[in-house]
């Protein structure tokens, strides 16, 4: 009868041995390389990518100007704008500033937190708190308005206040227009429960 091989039956005992024990290794191994790798890194990524997208479609300080039909002059400008998706020729502009000069030599100096210029309607929403300053020495102030680029028109979307030579107005609507009964004049006009305050000038001030 042949005896059995002791050396052989070592080595599969240390067999059974090292390969549970280089398996329990193995997979220490890929947990600990796991931990090491940090996902939100590629969801940080995800999120610079995507404000670099955005921000290319951003204008940094925009400037427009045409000329009415009426021939008044107009320009715009703003700290950035941004085109609406799904539009065309439409924008949001946000720190809008505006003039606009009649050929009669008057000019209307207009501020706003924001507006939307639509290319296709010709117009221009103001919004946000808008200020008006004539060259007549009225200051206006209302919610909104919206303004034509074709022709010179400006219409606020709510109530108003102004200041100016005759004292101090309250209004429900301001419009400021061409006007039909003169070539080449335009004008301001107050509409809707207007209450003025009437402050005369007193001796010494300028008339």
């Amino acid at each position: 009868m042949a005896r059995p091989n002791n050396r052989y039956s070592r080595l599969v005992s240390w067999l059974k041995v090292l390969l549970p024990v280089t398996a329990l290794a193995l997979l220490s191994t890929m947990f600990l390389i796991s931990k090491s790798i940090d996902p939100t890194r590629s969801l940080t990524y995800a999120r610079i990518n995507l404000e670099e997208l955005t921000g290319e479609q951003r204008i940094s300080g925009p400037r427009f100007s045409s000329v009415t039909e009426d021939g008044a002059a107009i320009t715009f400008s703003a700290e950035s704008a941004v085109p609406e998706m799904g539009t065309n020729n439409r924008f949001t502009a946000k720190t809008l500033a505006a003039r606009i000069e009649t050929p009669d030599g008057a000019a209307v100096d207009i501020d706003a937190a924001l507006a939307v210029i639509d290319g296709g309607t010709k117009t221009v929403d103001l919004s946000g708190g808008v200020t008006l300053v004539t060259s007549t020495d009225y200051r206006i102030q209302s919610d909104g308005l919206t303004t034509a680029l074709d022709a010179t028109h400006v219409e606020t979307t709510g109530s108003v206040t102004a200041d100016g030579p005759m004292g101090h107005l309250t209004a429900g609507h301001a419009e400021i227009t061409r006007s039909d009964a003169e070539e080449g004049a335009y004008l301001l006009v107050f509409k809707g429960g207007v209450k003025l305050i009437y402050q005369p000038k007193t001796e010494g001030e300028e008339k």
